[in-house]
């Protein structure tokens, strides 16, 4: 099925990664998008004049009804979540975001939805796989046994069998890919839910401006992640709904930095020199992570390849801006 003629719908449509979403479904050819999140509209982080946006609860099914109605195609990407201090110390609220995924897949069934994409996240895969920063990439294979992340990787994780099972026993079609940490501009990069792309330029560009040339890093530095610039997640997304993988899969860039090296290039890109100061108390997730992306490169022959320093430059220029915006508005 292919999205160019489709009547879309972006559930998430007010964070980070579903309003570039909707922006990129329109690009596509999509006939219409219907944008839908829990927030008042004034609280998204961009909007499509073009969408028909809509503030809806969907953790209740009837609301997941009225978001369904009349598309035929579905990105799910609705859940609590941030970055690993929201997730570490939110389990509860993040195993919450099993109600929308549940009441969005009995509402897809029900109104003849054709396809449905699930926003699965690398905190599926084993723990005990990434314990060493030089971690092994991830492969698929490599959630099970099952030890993921508690709270939030536990709910994705159940979410994945649960599309499964709507495709094998109502004959729902769905797609599932599992993020790899997503970052870039018109997203959360204060507050609390940023994740660490975000936080680093954030704290990086305060030392500098505020003269006191220190930041707090979570953890020893050495910890190990791939980055994936939201460019390459939106293309991602799409090629994975239009292609026939069945299975869950990896969506992630395969470019490991450890966090210090994510600090250089930030400080590089700032034209600063900052003193570390390690909180080894602070929530700082597993020690190492990457995407294996030999079965994305079968299937589809890409993988994200835009590099950390080309995206982290332009999500730095948009916080820069915000951040001037935010002082100005005072």
């Amino acid at each position: 099925m292919h999205i160019r003629g489709a009547h879309a719908l972006v559930c998430g449509a007010g964070g980070f990664i579903g309003g570039h979403l909707v922006n990129r479904l329109f690009d596509e050819g999509a006939a219409s998008v219907r944008a839908v999140d829990v927030k008042p509209l004034d609280e998204w982080y961009q909007t499509n004049p073009k969408a028909e946006s809509l503030v809806l609860d969907l953790q209740e099914k009837d609301a997941c009804l009225t978001a369904t109605e009349g598309t035929d195609s579905v990105f799910q990407l609705a859940a609590d979540m941030g970055g690993m201090g929201f997730i570490e110390n939110n389990k509860a609220l993040c195993m919450l975001s099993v109600l929308t995924n549940t009441h969005m897949l009995l509402a897809a069934r029900k109104t003849g939805v054709k396809r449905f994409f699930y926003s699965s996240s690398a905190c599926v895969y084993n723990g005990e796989k990434q314990t060493n920063p030089d971690v092994v990439a991830l492969k698929e294979e490599d959630a099970y046994p099952a030890l993921p992340e508690d709270g939030y990787g536990w709910e994705k994780l159940f979410s994945e069998r649960m599309c499964r099972h709507f495709s094998e026993d109502y004959g729902l079609e769905t797609r599932v890919a599992r993020f790899h940490n997503v970052y870039g501009p018109l997203g959360t990069w204060t507050g609390g839910r940023e994740k660490a792309p975000a936080a680093i330029c954030r704290k990086v560009l305060e030392a500098k401006a505020s003269g006191k040339h220190e930041i707090e890093i979570w953890g020893d530095g050495h910890q190990t992640r791939s980055f994936m610039y939201i460019d390459d997640c939106t293309k991602g997304v799409l090629d994975i709904y239009h292609s026939d993988i069945l299975e869950p899969i990896n969506l992630g860039s395969s470019e490991l930095v450890t966090i210090n090296q994510l600090v250089d290039i930030a400080e590089d890109l700032a034209g600063v020199k900052l003193k570390r100061n390690y909180n080894l108390s602070a929530p700082k997730g597993v020690n190492g992570r990457n995407s294996d992306n030999t079965k994305i490169l079968g299937y589809l022959n890409w993988e994200p390849s835009i590099k950390l320093r080309d995206g982290l430059a332009q999500t730095m220029s948009w916080i820069e801006q915000e951040m001037l915006t935010t002082v100005t508005s005072r």
